[in-house]
């Protein structure tokens, strides 16, 4: 309403004045102490008018500016938001997919956009491996987890935090180690791969990175060992890494139908929060990993250019399907190809595969990012408040630490 704050019956002039001033969205029983807390500084009480309200009716988005019992303007949010947002998708259209772009524009008036969600199967606040933590007497009790590095790799302190935080003793092993015989595999429970451009992606995302396993007779040899003869192994690979094992489905049995990982179809590097759903899947009831976590839905933080799932005859979706282990899902939990729910564009929402009865994970989203609950950029405060500062990707690496045992 412009009545409270309007001078001569001029309507106008009082939208369009250039006075200082700020708004701020006040609950109704809120108001009272919100003025004493100006009137307190200073502030005088005149100058602090009530201008509008927000329905409670979550369904009713419409934006109305009324005087003296007229209605002068009325537009709704989504309109406003596309009006706003119009140059930028211009931009996008240019530079980047056309189609993605007209999607992510397209999405501000849906009603169904209803944004990030937490849909979880399990208790974030419970560490499954705290039985195993509270028997700990020595750093040595703790099982090793090869954390590998190549150059170009740049995940890797996340990632040794994350399992070290589940009670691992995370070692840092280069490929250099491994080439020349310093560092065996042999000594170790887990292997992961992480995050980053290695060799920058020059050859191919992943693909310099693998070739220095694939064309190395000790490192492939190591990779094939700890893969195929030890059945206490488990191995987890993110992004980068992620686009390595895809390229080393030869030495892992049981990846021989993954996909490969290429260009977003974007067109562009996505840095972003993506929903994903942990399938329900036989697979999954059996991960190492995942087990704890089937069925749910929840954020995770991605960063690839190259992360469209992209299958090779004889392989396909469907050949893929029994080792499908994580979807990108919309607003409503569906498994999803739309933009940017799906940042990437790959078939059926697929974000993450899994082999060796699920002793081998490889995943495109960056669960170590997300350990800590003040590492996500969003939660639900209510929920949240009795995680203890925990995010739910914590269970994904402590389902791991009580898998050793």
């Amino acid at each position: 309403m412009v009545d409270s704050f309007k001078k001569d019956d001029d309507a106008i002039a009082a939208l369009f004045n250039e006075e200082l001033g700020a708004v701020f969205q006040v609950r109704q029983s809120d108001i009272a102490a919100f003025t004493q807390v100006f009137v307190h500084a200073g502030f005088p009480s005149r100058s602090i008018i009530p201008v509008g309200r927000v329905s409670t009716d979550r369904e009713d988005q419409a934006i109305s500016i009324a005087s003296g019992g007229s209605l002068l303007w009325s537009s709704t949010r989504a309109q406003l938001q596309q009006q706003w947002a119009e140059t930028s998708y211009k931009m996008q259209s240019l530079r980047d997919s056309p189609a993605g772009a007209l999607e992510e524009f397209e999405n501000i008036a849906r009603q169904d956009n209803t944004g990030l969600f937490y849909n979880l199967t399990f208790d974030p606040s419970v560490n499954v491996a705290d039985p195993f933590l509270e028997r700990l007497t020595s750093l040595n009790d703790r099982p090793k987890v090869a954390i590998l590095r190549e150059q170009g790799v740049n995940g890797h302190v996340e990632m040794a935090w994350s399992f070290s935080q589940a009670g691992f003793t995370s070692v840092d092993v280069h490929m250099s180690d491994l080439i020349s015989g310093r560092v065996s595999l042999d000594e170790f429970k887990g292997v992961a791969a992480c995050g980053g451009f290695s060799y920058g992606d020059v050859l191919g995302a992943g693909n310099g990175w693998a070739k220095s396993i694939l064309l190395h007779d000790r490192a492939r040899k190591e990779f094939t060992k700890f893969f195929n003869d030890r059945q206490d192994t488990f191995a987890l690979a993110v992004c980068n890494g992620c686009q390595l094992f895809s390229q080393l489905r030869e030495v892992i049995p049981g990846a021989e139908h993954w996909p490969f990982f290429k260009q977003n179809l974007s067109g562009r590097f996505e840095g972003r929060l993506t929903q994903v759903q942990v399938v329900d899947s036989p697979a999954t009831q059996s991960s190492v990993f995942l087990r704890k976590m089937v069925g749910s839905s929840l954020p995770v933080a991605v960063a690839h250019g190259e992360g469209r799932a992209s299958f090779l005859p004889p392989s396909s979706p469907e050949s893929a399907a029994s080792s499908i282990a994580v979807k990108y899902v919309d607003p409503s939990g569906q498994p999803t190809e739309r933009y940017p729910y799906n940042p990437n564009g790959s078939p059926g929402g697929l974000s993450g595969v899994q082999a060796l009865n699920g002793r081998v994970l490889a995943l495109m989203p960056h669960p170590e990012r997300s350990v800590l609950l003040s590492s996500n950029s969003w939660h639900p405060s209510q929920d949240s408040k009795t995680w203890r500062g925990r995010g739910p990707w914590a269970t994904l690496f402590e389902s791991a630490r009580e898998w050793v045992n």
